[in-house]
């Protein structure tokens, strides 16, 4: 526990609820509510009182559904399914039943903030993979980085806080080498539905040793209802469910049923809207003059700070009212902040106009 630190995002939370007025580009979950027909069947699955425990796997229903959608949308036919509490408990758990202390787990540089946490709280060991300045995940990048003690290797796709996405065709590269080295793959795929470019499959349907991840939190705008799921080979799926009976005991039961009604919603609107959304920021901050990359899904966007490093740009923005993330919450260098444009127009547009007068007044005079 003494290697983990405090959440920069959560602090970032807290000083946003204390603000009258914040120009909040820092939250990680869409601006759009749950759809209504996925709240009525919720309300409806409390009615019926489907407020217990299920069994630790999940529905049958659910399970049943799932797979279905998963043939359809991602070429998967997996040998296990676990429904889990959100992506996060997904991980926790199996990271928890594949890494050993001493172990090694290759993740890409920048990265979602609880992957090294999680791995130090096993007793494994990050190693890290730097991907700047085009955050391309590679297996040329992974490929020197592997060992005799890499356990696994950890894939985002498309990512937070980079919104880089990995083409097909890198994802058959990185495939090859997993399979070639024995390593399992782990594939964090949350913001599937929200991506901008060339469509992409899971690359759990290339290679059978992944366990693939998913859920309802940003498809769905279901972040506080915890249902996700892993997909993946029987053995590892089977041991992360042993342990599921004793951590987390089932997901929600109420969230399942609902969860059943949101494979069935399509949400695929909304990532027209975030490719907007995404095109506005973007130009925007390369008018003002700032280096950045533009995004391929997700709904986050990480430019390089103009000065100073990312937690002096950032106490800076703050004093403007503007929240954004420092980049080295995700990441081993302090030279990026994550801006997340989940916000309504109004809020961009404002956001920008903070971001183009600091990189014009330039740091604070001392």
């Amino acid at each position: 526990m003494a290697l983990l630190d405090s959440s920069g995002i959560r602090k970032v939370f807290d000083l946003a609820a204390s603000m009258k007025n914040p120009i909040n580009l820092s939250i990680g979950q869409p601006d759009f509510d749950v759809p209504g027909p996925v709240k009525d069947a919720a309300i409806e699955a409390i009615r019926q009182g489907r407020n217990r425990y299920t069994v630790t796997q999940g529905i049958p229903e659910l399970h049943q559904a799932l797979r279905k959608w998963l043939a359809a949308e991602k070429g998967l036919d997996p040998e296990a399914l676990l429904i889990t509490s959100g992506v996060s408990g997904a991980l926790m758990l199996a990271f928890l039943v594949t890494v050993n202390p001493g172990d090694e787990v290759i993740i890409p540089d920048p990265y979602f903030v609880m992957y090294k946490h999680l791995v130090n709280l096993c007793g494994g060991k990050p190693v890290f993979v730097d991907t700047y300045p085009d955050f391309a995940v590679t297996a040329e990048r992974l490929e020197p980085h592997l060992t005799r003690k890499t356990r696994l290797i950890l894939l985002n796709s498309p990512a937070n806080p980079t919104g880089a996405v990995i083409p097909q065709k890198e994802l058959a590269r990185i495939a090859a080498l997993a399979k070639g080295r024995g390593a399992l793959l782990v594939s964090d795929e949350i913001y599937d539905l929200f991506t901008y470019g060339e469509p992409t499959r899971s690359v759990g349907a290339l290679y059978s040793n992944t366990l693939v991840m998913g859920g309802f939190s940003k498809s769905h705008a279901m972040t506080g209802w915890r249902v996700g799921y892993v997909a993946g080979p029987k053995e590892i799926v089977q041991e992360m469910t042993k342990l599921q009976q004793f951590s987390f005991v089932c997901a929600p039961s109420f969230a399942q049923f609902a969860a059943l009604k949101a494979l069935e919603t399509d949400t695929r609107g909304y990532r027209d809207v975030y490719r907007r959304k995404c095109d506005t920021i973007y130009n925007g901050l390369l008018r003002a003059g700032y280096q950045v990359r533009q995004p391929g899904g997700a709904f986050y966007i990480f430019p390089k700070v103009p000065w100073g490093s990312d937690h002096e740009f950032v106490a800076e923005a703050i004093r403007n009212e503007l929240l954004i993330i420092p980049g080295s919450v995700f990441s081993e260098k302090a030279t990026h902040v994550r801006i997340s444009y989940a916000a309504s127009d109004v809020t961009i547009a404002r956001g920008l106009e903070v971001l183009r007068n600091l990189i014009e007044q330039g740091p604070p005079k001392k």
